[in-house]
């Protein structure tokens, strides 16, 4: 993998046509900056204006991106100026919307005088491996080992272990230590210390712990490595485990420090062991380690989390008691606890109070309360609510739209679930895969299939998706196939191949059932020998669907060619036909089974009524 070229790995990942322009056609219409000149450029700019020209090239890469040669051409004829920061800003425009940012940084690495800057490859690789490209992540290191070598940096091993590890591939994540010196890097006991994070946080403890012990010779122990571990342990509930690193710890010379005791408190308020929670925290004040703000906002999250709000205030009171302030987190969460018990008013409160002590609510403060009206289907206060976050200078995020879009979608108020899509568009939030599920949700269930099949394909086409969405392609594929709208449903599926998604078993089925319960047996046949074409065999249902559809039709050529088709795909992977014809036959006897079984139930039901009419 890492011999192949940035270029050809992606291409092979994202199956995107790249068509090769003329480095000086349209030269004219754009200017170029020096990358010599940096410093100069950069304190030229404006930020409005750097903000105005990362729109620009959004918006044409929203426009034209599903056309290549002229989406390459609109940029070039953009006019906007290549100075260092815009490459950077446009990919993190880009958001989630993976096939743009590599659209454009495909674009801009063609220009005359361009060269990719160190955060505009960090920017990259992380947009790869959220996508968890990791193949074109290694293409791309290899590619920047080439030509930008003095850009390597261990920053960039990181982000790549931390989406490893994500991706609970531990020994992709373990393995990169060992490639880091091929790049010029070698990993020190910071880069241990973030894999061993990175596994923690993402319920690899037992991995984290084994690769401590087998590495403390390479990389010597420190308080942060002890930390992480125990930091794990916790979060899964095992206190014992994480009482044993503490032991280790001190042996090793480290004193525990207040995030070490917050990690307790943690693990005791998750496992509901309240008494020892409250016993840590007078040992924290006798060893004069005082508990701070985190400390006590992890107290009052278990007794919200248990639903006993009373406990949490009390906790607040002794918190301030103390000479501890709360802080945006412990108002958050005393928030939270009110609302998720449907005491809107007392949330209300908090949130006054935590705006007259002045501390300033974040998107997560309303969310929890936008969440509550949601429940009680409340949409002109979330609306209301909206406009007071505005007010209070806490811009509405993707989270806090997905709830009015969800909302508006379940009432039937499609009208008010695009405006707010095209109000958060025009607030610069990109929207995620969630946004487009819970807006081409809103459409199907309103019967507006031709819109929530261009959403479809605009989230297909904007990289959002590897694989498909399987609830949602499901749904939308038996609306347009029941509904006659075979075409569309065909030009959803062509997307979905052309842009590269991996079309697997379950893919295909749900296509071709999709078919066949909407009529289109013939249809639903043709692309079941597509799908064996790319070496994938039908299920053994899809297999009788198919048969019993084609029995009707009295169309036994076709299903002698699929059968045939099985049976040696079958044969090729040591697999028994039988299963299949077995499955064809079980199925037809069922159904005929019901029938005769229900016909002996409405006459045993008229000779029982019968009976009752002579007593």
């Amino acid at each position: 993998m890492h011999k192949l070229s940035f270029k050809t790995t992606i291409h092979h990942y994202l199956s995107l046509t790249h068509c090769r322009l003329n480095a000086s056609k349209h030269a004219r219409n754009l200017v170029y900056a020096n990358p010599q000149n940096d410093t100069a450029m950069t304190t030229v700019d404006s930020n409005d204006e750097f903000a105005a020209d990362v729109e620009k090239l959004y918006g044409i890469l929203r426009k034209y991106h599903l056309r290549v040669p002229k989406l390459e051409i609109a940029l070039q004829d953009s006019g906007v100026f290549l100075r260092p920061g815009l490459t950077e800003r446009v990919l993190n425009r880009c958001g989630d919307a993976g096939n743009l940012g590599y659209k454009f940084f495909q674009w801009v690495s063609k220009q005359p005088d361009y060269i990719h800057s160190y955060q505009v490859y960090k920017a990259m690789i992380k947009m790869l491996s959220k996508m968890r490209q990791f193949g074109a992540v290694w293409a791309l290191l290899e590619e920047m080992k080439r030509e930008n070598y003095n850009l390597i940096s261990p920053e960039l091993f990181i982000v790549l272990i931390r989406r490893f590890a994500s991706a609970k591939m531990v020994q992709k994540a373990v393995q990169v230590l060992e490639e880091m010196p091929k790049y010029g890097c070698e990993p020190d006991e910071y880069v241990f210390g973030c894999l061993l994070d990175a596994l923690c946080k993402n319920g690899s403890v037992k991995e984290a712990a084994k690769l401590f012990e087998e590495m403390s010779e390479r990389f010597n122990p420190n308080l942060r490595q002890f930390t992480s571990l125990l930091h794990g342990w916790c979060r899964e509930g095992k206190l014992m485990e994480a009482k044993h690193v503490l032991v280790q710890m001190r042996k090793a010379g480290f004193e525990p420090d207040v995030v070490v005791y917050n990690n307790l408190l943690y693990g005791y308020a998750k496992a509901g062991k309240m008494a020892d929670a409250s016993a840590l925290l007078e040992e924290m004040k006798n060893k004069s380690c005082y508990p701070n703000e985190n400390s006590y906002t992890i107290l009052i999250q278990a007794h919200c989390g248990m639903e006993k709000m009373e406990e949490a205030m009390r906790v607040l009171l002794e918190m301030e008691r103390n000479g501890c302030k709360a802080d945006v987190l412990t108002y958050t969460t005393l928030i939270s606890g009110f609302c998720k018990l449907g005491k809107i008013n007392e949330g209300y409160e908090i949130l006054d109070k935590m705006i007259q002590n002045r501390y300033l609510p974040n998107q997560l403060t309303y969310l929890h309360i936008m969440l509550a009206h949601e429940k009680k289907e409340q949409i002109e206060e979330c609306q209301e609510l909206m406009g007071k976050m505005k007010n209070v200078g806490c811009v509405p995020d993707g989270s806090i739209y997905n709830v009015v879009i969800r909302l508006a979608c379940k009432l039937g108020e499609i009208d008010e679930a695009v405006k707010a899509w095209n109000e958060m568009e025009a607030s610069k939030f990109s929207p995620g895969l969630d946004t487009y599920v819970i807006l081409i949700n809103g459409f199907i269930k309103q019967q507006s299939l031709v819109e929530a099949s261009e959403y479809f394909k605009e989230m297909v086409g904007r990289g959002l998706v590897s694989t498909p969405p399987y609830g949602i392609l499901k749904d939308l594929l038996n609306s347009l196939s029941r509904s006659g709208k075979l075409e569309i449903a065909k030009d959803v599926w062509s997307c979905m191949i052309n842009k590269g998604c991996e079309m697997n078993v379950c893919a295909w089925t749900i296509w071709i059932h999709a078919l066949f319960s909407g009529g289109h047996v013939k249809e639903a046949c043709s692309n079941c020998l597509d799908m064996m074409e790319a070496d994938l065999m039908p299920q053994p249902d899809t297999f009788a669907k198919l048969m019993r559809g084609l029995k009707k039709l009295y169309n036994r050529e076709f299903a002698a060619e699929i059968t045939e088709k099985v049976r040696k795909m079958a044969e090729d992977r040591n697999m028994t036909f039988k299963m299949y014809k077995r499955r064809g036959e079980r199925d037809l006897k069922e159904k005929t089974k019901e029938k005769l079984d229900g016909r002996k139930r409405r006459a045993r039901k008229r000779q029982w009524g019968g009976n009752r009419a002579d007593l």
